[in-house]
């Protein structure tokens, strides 16, 4: 099977943001995050780096305000790439899912790449903040990444007492997951993994 370069981009700006998001689905996993928040761009690195996709992320947003806006503009750029870069999933599993510890905290994640936006959250943090970053802005991120790159998306963290271990388990299991379900199948060839005959 002749594999495309599954790569895309991604831009966007307004009076309250200005993004750019470039990236490799078939790369090595390096990652390039300059949010200018920093919790951000952490948990972008585990996505990158367990994903083996390459991630160059540039914003700049009303920090002034707070980092609602730019978590969500980043996450709606970065799934729109994402989606760009799937084409019309010819050949890939479709599907992943992954179960992650991370000392106290254990996070569990499923994606299919359906085209189609689903989300389910379920996950008990304990504070607001992890240092100066909204624990609700985990949330938010993962709905606007899923509903832009058109998946499912399903979270769920059983347990976990510490809201870093959990945010970070949460993003290293999405990261293992989507490096699955847009992995080559061997078996399925050019085939549009669905029995419609496209995924949107």
């Amino acid at each position: 099977m002749s594999k495309k370069t599954r790569k895309a981009t991604a831009e966007y700006k307004s009076k309250e943001t200005e993004v750019k998001v470039e990236i490799n689905l078939d790369g090595t996993g390096k990652v390039a995050a300059d949010t200018s928040v920093g919790f951000l761009d952490h948990m972008l690195d585990h996505l990158g780096k367990h994903s083996l996709m390459d991630i160059t992320i540039t914003a700049r947003g009303d920090l002034q305000v707070d980092a609602h806006h730019t978590v969500e503009d980043v996450a709606i750029c970065l799934g729109q790439a994402l989606s760009k870069a799937l084409g019309s999933k010819a050949g890939i599993m479709r599907f992943g899912w992954a179960i992650v510890p991370m000392e106290d905290a254990l996070a569990q994640v499923a994606v299919d790449l359906s085209g189609r936006a689903a989300v389910a959250f379920n996950v008990p943090f304990i504070g607001e903040k992890i240092g100066s970053f909204d624990t609700q802005l985990i949330e938010e991120f993962l709905r606007r990444f899923a509903l832009s790159a058109q998946m499912n998306l399903h979270v769920n963290v059983p347990y976990g007492s510490n809201d870093h271990h959990i945010a970070e388990a949460i993003f290293k299991a999405l990261a293992l997951a989507l490096r699955a379900a847009k992995s080559y199948d061997p078996q399925r060839a050019n085939q549009i993994p669905s029995t419609k005959g496209k995924l949107q």
